[in-house]
């Protein structure tokens, strides 16, 4: 089939993947907008990237990709370009496929950016004084830019290895913030004394900093929490950050908004409405209308 009449296709990839709520998120805007595009998960570990990604490069239809763990740094090495803020972060979660086979052109960009700074905005967070971040990979990089985004000048960010996680320094001297590696045993104490947190650890890995929280006599707090583990939800942190009297953010805002922008980027050339997108995306997955 000629590559100008080939089906439209886009595709989530990541391992596991099963848990993914971007097709459902995907499908609910193309149906919005009038577009005719499949958009699937893929289960793609990072040993078999290579041979996926020249895969794309081969074949008519691709429009784009959303990338998930464990894959967003390895893509980002095997794209054809970048843009801001992926170039500075390292860091891509979407592909844009142009061109036919042959001549295709990949480009990474990185929406975690705006998934996490407009979920905290959309929470009333500004200028956030003393922010914190925990866990230290490739979406606490992209909260580190999220943050200055949003006008923080410094974030303390809470890391098992410290040396694991030293590109972080780069990435904050490029945008202008200052990032402080903190060592995770002093968790508890940097989440408790922040005005922003955002944790980018897998589901149930902040438990042990929840309990800590609990049991610490007469902790409150007026602060804003964003855990990108939306599942389960409200997760154990979330819960005691509740409790303590703090906006608690689910991590669904944060894939919501990112995804409004993936779609933007898929689709150019559609007219968009991002509220429409980002409404039929909320009732598509039983969310609140952000």
């Amino acid at each position: 089939m000629p590559a100008s009449t080939a089906p439209l296709r886009a595709a989530v990839i990541g391992s596991p993947i099963g848990h993914s709520k971007s097709p459902l998120l995907h499908a609910a805007a193309y149906r919005e907008l009038g577009i005719e595009c499949s958009y699937t998960a893929v289960d793609v570990v990072e040993a078999d990237l290579g041979a996926f990604v020249d895969g794309v490069r081969a074949a008519p239809g691709w429009r784009g990709l959303s990338v998930t763990m464990p894959l967003k740094a390895a893509v980002a090495r095997l794209v054809d370009a970048t843009t801001e803020p992926a170039t500075v972060l390292g860091v891509v979660n979407t592909v844009v496929v142009d061109g036919g086979p042959g001549d295709r052109v990949l480009t990474g960009h990185n929406t975690d950016v705006a998934g996490v700074a407009n979920a905290l905005a959309s929470a009333g967070v500004h200028e956030p004084g003393h922010a914190v971040i925990l866990g230290g990979g490739g979406t606490a990089a992209a909260a580190v830019a999220a943050l200055a985004r949003l006008g923080a000048a410094t974030v303390r960010v809470v890391v098992r290895r410290p040396e694991a996680s030293a590109d972080l320094l780069r990435v904050g001297q490029a945008l202008g913030i200052d990032v402080v590696l903190v060592p995770w045993s002093t968790a508890a104490d940097a989440v408790a004394a922040a005005d922003v947190v955002v944790s980018t650890l897998p589901p149930r890995a902040a438990d042990p900093v929840a309990a800590s929280l609990a049991a610490t006599a007469g902790f409150s707090t007026q602060g804003t929490l964003l855990d990108v583990a939306y599942d389960p939800w409200p997760s154990t942190l979330a819960a005691a950050w509740q409790h303590a009297g703090g906006t608690i953010v689910p991590g669904l805002d944060m894939l919501l908004h990112q995804a409004v922008e993936q779609v933007r980027l898929f689709f150019p050339a559609t007219a968009q409405d991002p509220q429409g997108v980002l409404d039929v995306m909320c009732d598509a997955v039983g969310a609140a209308r952000r």
